[in-house]
């Protein structure tokens, strides 16, 4: 157990920065599961999404709020 700093994202959103239609994607995570890093919430998406977390973009948009985009 750590007692490192952990967030929860209440709301992810895709396509804010590519030519996708903007989407509310929170579905794709559990929103009550604590993360310790942007980069773990990068590795959960790709794991879905079924890529690379070097292909996955984050942006934070608010306290816990993240864009979404895949990388070109």
């Amino acid at each position: 157990m750590t007692d490192a700093a952990t967030f929860r994202v209440e709301r992810l959103k895709r396509g804010a920065f590519d030519d996708a239609s903007q989407a509310d994607i929170t579905h794709l995570i559990d929103r009550s599961y604590r993360y310790h890093s942007s980069q773990e919430l990068r590795w959960h998406l790709a794991e879905r999404l079924g890529t690379s977390p070097a292909a996955i973009s984050l942006t934070e948009t608010s306290r816990r709020g993240f864009n979404f985009s895949r990388r070109p």
